[in-house]
């Protein structure tokens, strides 16, 4: 409860943050309208986040955080990626649009999920690994169920504002685009509902992680 009452109190400051925002735009600009249309599939890049990376932790269990594949796919930034993508689709498929944002998000994001995961979970020697494969595994089941939420209370609102890069070299209007263009208009309003999605969608995620008294 302590953590997140401290946790709310975060929230509460970035709102009064966003209310009180210093400055204005250098030119008359308007709030831009929000895009609807990228909410589907920033749902869907968290859903599927949300399964593949505890389903990838669990397979490889917390010896993942050490290996060195696993390091070299998180390494690249959004905009290598993105240059990836565009340099390998076909030409005749058309522009990437969402289908190329979904997978280049997903080749940027998974590798550092899955790793953050890995190192959350406690080592396997010698117990559970003496116990048998069913053990470790059922272990390994239960450790994620546990760190599910925190992880994605953790990292929901980054998924859903850190997009910018690859949102401007595939020429996708997306949720990055929508957060950074309210900061520079001094959109203080919107902001504020932002901060208040992300504080609602953050104390859901806590709800199921309560600590046993």
């Amino acid at each position: 409860m302590r953590e997140f009452l401290q946790g709310l109190a975060v929230w509460g400051f970035g709102l009064a943050l966003a209310l009180g925002l210093p400055g204005s735009s250098w030119k008359e600009a308007a709030a831009p309208i929000f895009p609807w249309g990228a909410l589907g599939p920033a749902l869907l890049v968290v859903a599927l986040l949300s399964v593949l990376a505890p389903l990838l932790a669990w397979l490889g269990g917390p010896g993942l955080a050490d290996r060195r594949p696993l390091a070299l796919l998180e390494a690249p930034p959004d905009l290598l990626w993105a240059a990836l993508l565009l340099a390998l689709w076909p030409s005749h498929w058309g522009p990437p649009g969402i289908p190329g944002w979904l997978l280049a998000f997903l080749l940027a994001a998974l590798p550092g999920e899955v790793r953050w995961l890995a190192q959350a979970m406690p080592g396997e020697r010698p117990f559970p690994q003496a116990w048998g494969r069913a053990a470790t595994r059922r272990m390994r089941r239960l450790v994620l169920m546990h760190l599910w939420g925190r992880w994605l209370a953790a990292r929901l609102p980054l998924w859903l504002t850190a997009t910018l890069v690859l949102e401007r070299v595939l020429g996708v209007p997306g949720l990055g685009t929508d957060w950074m263009t309210r900061v520079a208009v001094r959109d203080r309003a919107g902001l504020a509902l932002w901060i208040l999605a992300l504080a609602l969608l953050w104390a859901l995620a806590r709800f199921g992680d309560r600590e046993p008294a």
